[in-house]
């Protein structure tokens, strides 16, 4: 049996639990590392390529974005996500997708519930991001605060059910934080393309949660090949600007003159890119600092 089937095998209905009531797992999967380079060559059969040029293949189509082969593999799951959760992820308008449907059936009872220590302040700097985690007095009374509020929205759903009020709109008053379920089917390329952004250390805790389950726990072991070009050349790589690139070449002049190698906060300011300057605020300019810093170019505390 080729690897791949034997582990879509071992991973096939696998609930991969994410967060507290919550899962994914593989469903069905159509193809595999071969069926890219298949594509990329646009051949039949197994050919006798050795792995080594699969790898390489596979390295300079995601190096260089050619995206077309990896549409050519596919990927079926089951997942179990919060409502709120949920609404990020079915944005991601490139899969096929069937939703449990509480019109048809009864909510599922369970919520995503929050510990104590596991509450988030609202982030200074960035609109849509998380701060610094409240300590546990504050914690506790949220989450005091959030278990009434369930059990009562809950209640008040089972009231309306005995009553006889239609599942559509019974439903109307659940929380945010209830389970739901689907189907989600995916190419390969969109899936990357979900995982980058969804894996990325800005997005939302909880779909990073479930985003990186998929990749680690199903992606890796389906797609070995495709998985380590992913990381090597999007996830954990660092893109550069024209911006960027002109500002790091006018950096090391500077600290070439002064016989340096690492700059600091006032080197960075000092070769700025022009339309920079004079701003308070500039998110582009503290991208790009950030990345200095991961290469080794400014201090760690610029």
């Amino acid at each position: 049996m080729p690897t791949n089937a034997a582990t879509a095998d071992q991973l096939r209905w696998k609930k991969i639990p994410v967060l507290d009531d919550g899962f994914v797992c593989l469903v069905d999967v159509m193809g595999d590392d071969q069926a890219v380079v298949q594509a990329a060559r646009v051949s039949y059969g197994e050919g006798t390529r050795k792995v080594s040029d699969d790898r390489g293949l596979i390295r300079y189509l995601m190096r260089h974005r050619h995206t077309t082969p990896f549409e050519m593999a596919e990927i079926k799951f089951l997942v179990r996500v919060p409502m709120d959760c949920w609404r990020q992820w079915i944005r991601h308008r490139t899969a096929n997708v069937n939703e449990y449907s509480t019109r048809y059936s009864l909510a599922i009872d369970a919520t995503q519930t929050t510990p104590a220590l596991q509450w988030r302040s609202q982030a200074t700097g960035n609109r849509q991001g998380s701060g610094e985690m409240f300590g546990e007095d504050v914690g506790a009374k949220l989450t005091a605060a959030e278990t009434e509020f369930q059990t009562q929205a809950r209640r008040l759903y089972e009231d309306r059910i005995a009553a006889g009020v239609a599942r559509e709109q019974a439903r109307k008053d659940l929380p945010l934080s209830t389970y739901t379920e689907a189907y989600w089917k995916i190419d390969l390329h969109n899936l990357l393309h979900f995982l980058a952004l969804r894996m990325d250390a800005h997005a939302q805790e909880e779909i990073r949660d479930y985003a990186t389950a998929i990749g680690h726990e199903i992606l890796q072991p389906l797609f070995p090949l495709v998985w380590e070009a992913f990381v090597d050349y999007r996830l954990e790589a660092t893109y550069l600007t024209r911006l960027d690139r002109e500002l790091i070449s006018r950096l090391i002049d500077r600290l070439a003159s002064a016989g340096r190698c690492r700059g600091s906060i006032e080197d960075f300011l000092a070769v700025q890119d022009a339309t920079w300057a004079g701003l308070n605020r500039c998110r582009e300019r503290d991208e790009c600092q950030e990345k200095l810093v991961a290469l080794g170019l400014l201090e760690k505390n610029a």
